[in-house]
């Protein structure tokens, strides 16, 4: 059955008579007036259930709120993270890049906008519950041809405004804006996470500039001493104490060593094109102090992580995802609301009539009453819509715990990494420093003629692994640093 006829109060035209209360119609009107009492006692309360946080959702598991498993290390303090956590660095260059990068970075110019348009369908949503206008008018030519007649006809005009305004008893519109503005913050939470994102590959990228510069020295270290190596073996050569097989090893190391250079440059070229792309630049555009800095930041005290219940109000995509199961728990009463009718009050008012009576009183007319509107009897229907929103907010939930879960389990994870790799870090340095003094004594010895050349060579390689596996740790952690903070959220409040 389609939509109910409109329903309004006729007020009669001047010079027409004052309608009898007894003339037949009269029950009619008394019974839609029952009918529509009936109904607006039946939706006086917003449909559909009030959202809740589910006490079984994931994040109200103890474990999930008390402090993390992995954090229990000297690397770590339970103080709150900062905000701009890129600050316990203390390098200004880095704090002026992420900056600069919040302020330009194209992927966030383009979450910017997502979150506009998402605003703008909230407040779409929310005109649905103010007056609207509609203006009608139109022209027509009457004939009347079954008379046999010649005549010109008479030229008739109508010109009407329609007012209505949602009186929503359902809380069909109230539902639907309470699900459009949990979109809007799950649109920003996603253009927060992008901020968390954007600063954590901003620092990454310049620490990863300046560590391809530090691993570049170390190599052109080892070079160097390759070199004066090669030249020694030369000179011995020449003075009948080495052959040309030491000579030959000794050009192969060299010459290894060189072909280390060019990877190098080009793993700086592409953090320093990385950089200047998140910095909304083009890449050629690099800071170009960048090229030329000597070590990465580097942390003097330990990180602090705060616990599980900071981490799930600080991260974006754990709020993203509630404010996504609060939409979805909205839907159900926007679908829960198309049991009951939609009742708007409304009014028209206009002049219909023929053109030669224009503007006279008679042609005068008002309209009021409710307007309903109502699709029945397809409950069927409207009970699985019920049903789909209702499976949509389990779907919802789900992904919440889901969420939260991979939230702590990358936190976990990321605390575990950096600090097995800062007891690995301090174990290779303690092998480089040996593998220096094995050198040097190598190296020594092979002067006076106390040692052979192998020996010279294994002790300069074994440095050589040394020191580009010290580098290579050094670089990773500052890394695995980067890794924690983007896992714990920071950086995304302005």
């Amino acid at each position: 059955m389609g939509r109910l006829p409109q329903i309004r109060t006729v007020l009669p035209r001047a010079g027409q008579p004052t309608p009898n209360p007894s003339l037949p119609g009269r029950g009619a009107v008394a019974s839609v007036a029952v009918l529509l009492a009936s109904t607006l006692l039946a939706a006086c309360t917003t449909a559909g259930p009030n959202y809740a946080l589910p006490d079984r959702a994931a994040v109200n598991l103890p474990a999930a709120q008390g402090k993390f498993d992995s954090g229990n290390e000297t690397a770590f303090v339970d103080t709150p993270l900062p905000d701009r956590w890129w600050q316990l660095y203390g390098d200004p260059r880095l704090d002026g890049f992420v900056t600069e990068a919040l302020a330009a970075n194209t992927d966030l110019r383009a979450a910017d906008a997502n979150l506009r348009r998402a605003d703008a369908v909230v407040a779409e949503v929310a005109a649905g519950r103010t007056l609207s206008t509609t203006l009608g008018g139109g022209t027509s030519l009457d004939r009347p041809y079954a008379t046999g007649g010649n005549l010109p006809g008479t030229l008739d005009y109508n010109f009407s405004i329609t007012l209505a305004y949602p009186l929503d008893l359902s809380g069909r519109i109230r539902r639907g804006i309470e699900a459009a503005q949990g979109d809007a913050e799950a649109v920003a939470a996603a253009r927060d996470n992008v901020r968390v994102t954007v600063a954590a590959e901003t620092a990454r990228s310049y620490a990863a500039a300046c560590t391809a510069n530090m691993v570049l020295a170390a190599n052109t270290r080892i070079l160097t001493l390759q070199r004066q190596t090669l030249s020694v073996t030369q000179r011995l050569q020449r003075g009948g104490r080495g052959t040309a097989f030491d000579v030959t090893r000794a050009r192969t190391a060299v010459d290894q060593s060189e072909a280390l250079i060019p990877a190098q440059i080009a793993t700086r070229t592409a953090a320093l094109y990385r950089l200047a792309t998140l910095m909304g630049r083009a890449p050629a555009d690099y800071p170009q102090d960048v090229a030329t800095c000597a070590k990465p930041p580097a942390l003097t005290r330990p990180l602090p992580i705060g616990d599980g219940s900071a981490l799930i109000r600080r991260r974006p995509d754990i709020r993203g995802a509630e404010r996504s199961l609060a939409a979805a728990t909205s839907r159900i009463g926007v679908a829960t609301a198309n049991l009951y009718p939609q009742v708007s009050l409304g009014g028209s008012a206009g002049f219909t009539g023929p053109v030669s009576s224009l503007g006279s009183t008679n042609a005068f007319h008002l309209g009021l009453g409710p307007l309903i509107s109502w699709s029945f009897p397809n409950r069927v229907v409207v009970r699985s819509q019920i049903a789909q929103a209702g499976a949509a907010a389990d779907q919802a939930l789900a992904q919440f715990d889901s969420t939260t879960l991979e939230a702590l389990r990358q936190t976990e994870t990321a605390l575990s990494a950096y600090a097995r790799e800062g007891d690995r870090n301090a174990a290779l340095r303690r092998a480089q420093s040996s593998a220096s003094r094995a050198a040097d004594q190598a190296g020594t010895l092979y002067r006076f003629g106390r040692t052979d050349f192998l020996s010279l060579l294994t002790a300069q390689a074994a440095l050589t692994t040394a020191q580009a596996n010290l580098a290579a740790s050094d670089a990773l952690l500052v890394d695995r640093q980067v890794d924690v903070f983007k896992a714990l959220g920071g950086g995304w409040q302005t």
